[in-house]
């Protein structure tokens, strides 16, 4: 059995996908899979099961980059072709099952809406990423056995999301301080390499023998790999964020200008603090003055980041005691 499994451009978009993906391998376990994908997405998918071929999709004029996907898959009949891109590959490839997805607009969040795509929008199956041992192996490096770590996403690929990096230093302050909800915590603060300018002034501010610099440290999969060996996560809105609540630790997503309600981390170890003026209103004024526009996250207080972060963690705790007890 062969899948052709078209996703996304965007790391956090792709992310959200996986949880597809997996449904598919583990209903089909001895299938091929090729992953159709951007070129920033396309090492989520290098340790997935039965991987075949991963076909990296760069940007085209005139959309000829589906051209060139159809010339590495033309001439096979495939067993499934699911197409989160609705592209021209849905109709033109010969399959035996198609499932494209809808117009987008659904007001549900992502992870729900692709779900749909294979009818699973009930329950939707959870984000899923598969990391190798040579990335465990790498993580374990970049992070040595030691006392608890928290993670810190303090960058975004969109300026006007990014809570200012003064309120990421409180914030790490009250959260590994003698009443934080990890005492003497090591921060690991992470980022693509050309985010280090945003990301700088946190990193300079936490203290040499606590501070884990991993900005620019590695691929998608290592980020992972490093995330399974924290205890806590924080961070803007980006694929960074959809990546730790994935490897299962507690996750805070910091919301403002963009739609918690679509693109909040998923799972049941996942929380948001979002900004007090709603996500419309921020859009609003972005739209007023698109130029030289700073973060628009300033109405989330570090107070009500503390407190959603502490809300989560005693959530994390008492389902953990339960899942102990039972």
């Amino acid at each position: 059995m062969r899948i052709l499994f078209i996703t996304a451009t965007r790391a956090g978009d792709a992310i959200l996908s996986t949880g597809l993906l997996n449904h598919l391998i583990e209903a089909n376990p001895d299938a091929r899979v090729t992953i159709a994908c951007g070129p920033v997405a396309a090492p989520l998918f290098e340790a997935v099961p039965g991987l075949e071929r991963i076909i990296v999709l760069t940007k085209k004029a005139f959309s000829f980059h589906w051209v060139s996907l159809w010339a590495a898959c033309a001439g096979r009949t495939w067993d499934i072709v699911v197409d989160l891109r609705n592209s021209p590959m849905s109709y033109v490839l010969s399959a035996r099952a198609r499932h494209r997805r809808g117009s987008g607009r659904e007001p549900v969040h992502r992870v729900r809406q692709l779900a749909g795509v294979l009818g699973l929008a009930e329950i939707p199956p959870a984000p899923r990423l598969w990391a190798a041992e040579n990335h465990r192996e790498a993580a374990r490096g970049l992070i040595p056995d030691g006392g608890p770590v928290i993670a810190v996403g303090p960058t975004a690929n969109w300026p006007v999301k990014m809570w200012p990096a003064e309120n990421f230093i409180r914030l790490i302050d009250g959260l590994c301080g003698p009443a934080g909800i990890l005492p003497g915590a090591r921060i690991a603060v992470f980022g693509h390499g050309d985010e280090r300018p945003m990301a700088q002034p946190v990193i300079d501010a936490i203290p040499g023998d606590r501070r884990i610099d991993l900005v620019g440290q590695g691929d998608l999969l290592l980020a992972y790999a490093c995330l399974e060996r924290c205890a806590f996560y924080v961070g803007n809105d980006s694929g960074l964020m959809h990546l730790a609540a994935a490897s299962g630790i507690p996750t805070l997503g910091l919301f403002g200008p963009s739609r918690a309600d679509h693109y909040a981390p998923w799972g049941p170890l996942t929380a948001v603090a979002s900004t007090t003026i709603s996500c419309d209103d921020l859009m609003r004024t972005w739209r007023r003055d698109t130029t030289d526009m700073g973060s628009l996250m300033g109405s989330l207080s570090v107070e009500a980041a503390e407190s959603a972060a502490r809300a989560l963690w005693q959530r994390c705790a008492t389902e953990t005691a339960r899942t102990g007890e039972g």
